[in-house]
């Protein structure tokens, strides 16, 4: 068991990842490694994580549900689809090896970085028409094959969800504030399993989750004051991050 030095960069790292995960996703491409570096288990790693997660997912989520950045009537109709489908990901993963669609996955989120960053007007402006038949049967689905793979494998689960909505024709900001209530759901369904299990190391996840909430507030914030070109050009870095992660990891 690593001894409390781990903290002194557990902390800004964590950090680090919260700001980025609340204005493009991708947190986890920080803190898993931070977490396997301090020398705790797969098992832990990934229970602390959720942990952690849950304080910078939620402390976006309020930042932007309070701005008016959250879609509430069409979000709270995706959450239970998004739970049930993290449920039918994770009862998949006893049976299929999901190491084995790591490179598919990391080739699917390049192209969709590529789609969005190669469309100037991309996520730019709302378009949103409200909760229309096309809006419903673009998200629906979406909710419920996003929540599966979170899931089943999960790197980039943030970066797919924004995605999602700006399809369905929200700009970029109100994009990432709906997936990042839809994460903080999906989020706490884990973190309640994970608890379960027992493998949580919490003098470790508390003050990283801490650190990781202050960082989501304020990424949150410059998000929105800084709007959608910004969060644009951060999710294209982010992409390639957690194409990167699934590409090396193994």
């Amino acid at each position: 068991m690593p001894g409390p030095e781990v903290l002194l960069y557990g902390l800004p790292l964590a950090f680090l990842a919260g700001f980025i995960d609340a204005v493009a996703g991708g947190g986890g491409t920080i803190t898993l490694p931070t977490l396997f570096l301090m020398g705790l288990s797969p098992a832990q790693v990934v229970a602390t994580n959720k942990l952690l997660a849950i304080f910078g997912s939620g402390s976006a989520t309020v930042q932007y549900w309070r701005k008016g950045h959250v879609e509430r009537p069409l979000v709270l109709r995706l959450i239970p689809l998004a739970l049930t489908g993290s449920a039918l990901g994770a009862f998949l993963v006893q049976f299929v090896n999901p190491d084995a669609f790591r490179t598919l996955i990391g080739v699917v989120i390049l192209g969709v970085g590529a789609l969005v960053l190669a469309n100037k007007s991309f996520g730019l402006e709302d378009r949103y028409p409200g909760l229309s038949a096309r809006t419903l049967a673009v998200t629906l689905p979406g909710a419920l094959i996003i929540g599966a793979y979170d899931g089943f494998l999960g790197p980039g689960t943030g970066t797919f969800l924004m995605f999602l909505f700006a399809l369905a024709g929200f700009n970029l900001v109100r994009a990432s504030g709906n997936a990042r209530t839809i994460n903080f759901a999906t989020n706490l369904g884990a973190f309640v399993f994970f608890l379960i299990g027992g493998q949580m190391v919490w003098w470790i996840g508390l003050p990283m989750g801490v650190a990781n909430a202050l960082g989501a507030a304020l990424g949150a914030r410059m998000a929105m004051l800084r709007g959608s070109a910004f969060v644009k050009w951060v999710y294209g870095v982010i992409v390639l991050l957690v194409a990167a992660r699934l590409f090396l990891a193994r």
